[in-house]
C-alpha cells in the first residue's frame, strides 16, 4: 500500500471535512433551486393557461368580427393574418423554453432518486483506508463517488457505490493491483456499514 506522511494524512483529513462541508452546502443549495425550479413551473404554467384563454379569445373575437365585417379590405384581412402567425410563434417559443425548463426538473429530480436509492437500499463500496480522526479530506468536489463513514473508534474511507457484490469485488481487485493492498469489500444500508464482505 503506498505510503502516507502524517502531514499529508492530515491535510487529506481537513480536505475531507471540508468537502462533506461544500458537499452539505451543496446539497442545501440545490433543495433551494429545486423549490424555485417547482415556483417557477407552477408560474409558468398558469401563464401558459392564461396565455392560451387569452388566445381563444383573441381568435374568437377575431373570427367574429371577421364575419361582421366581411366588406373590409383584403389587407385589411391580411394584417389580422400576420398578426395571428405572430402570436403563434410566440407560442411556440414559449412551449419550447418550458419543455427545456422540464428537462432541467427531471435532471434534479434524478439526482434526488439516486440519493433516495444509496441511503435506503445496500449498497456495496470498497474501503481502502481508516483512519482514528476526521478531520482529513481525501475527496475534492469533484469526487461524489465516495463514503466517509464513522465506525467506531475510526473513520472509514470508502469509494464506489456499487449495487451488486460483483461489481465492487472486481473494483476492489483493480485497487489491489493499483497497490491498494488491505482494500476490501463493506455493504452499507442508511450510511452505516452492515458487514465486510468476502474479497472474492
Amino acid at each position: 500500500m503506498p505510503f502516507i506522511e502524517e502531514s499529508d494524512l492530515l491535510e487529506l483529513h481537513k480536505d475531507i471535512d471540508k468537502a462533506q462541508i461544500i458537499n452539505e452546502r451543496l446539497l442545501d443549495q440545490i433543495k433551494y433551486k429545486n423549490k424555485e425550479l417547482k415556483k417557477k413551473k407552477i408560474q409558468r404554467n398558469i401563464f401558459a393557461g392564461i396565455t392560451c384563454v387569452f388566445l381563444i379569445g383573441m381568435l374568437a373575437v377575431t373570427s367574429y368580427t371577421a364575419g361582421l365585417s366581411s366588406s373590409n379590405s383584403f389587407d385589411k384581412q391580411n394584417n389580422n393574418l400576420l398578426v395571428s402567425i405572430d402570436s403563434l410563434d410566440a407560442i411556440k417559443t414559449r412551449i419550447d423554453n418550458l419543455k427545456q425548463q422540464n428537462e432541467e426538473l427531471s435532471l434534479v429530480k434524478e439526482f434526488y432518486l439516486a440519493k433516495e436509492f444509496l441511503e435506503k437500499e445496500k449498497i456495496y463500496s470498497v474501503q481502502i483506508k481508516s483512519f482514528v480522526d476526521n478531520n482529513i479530506t481525501l475527496a475534492s468536489e469533484a469526487l461524489t463517488n465516495t463514503m466517509f463513514v464513522k465506525t467506531n473508534p475510526f473513520y472509514s474511507y470508502s469509494i464506489g457505490n456499487f449495487e451488486t457484490l460483483k461489481e465492487a469485488q472486481t473494483f476492489r481487485q483493480q485497487l489491489v493491483d493499483l497497490g491498494f493492498q488491505d482494500a476490501f469489500v463493506a455493504s452499507y444500508k442508511e450510511g452505516k456499514r452492515i458487514q465486510i464482505e468476502s474479497p472474492n
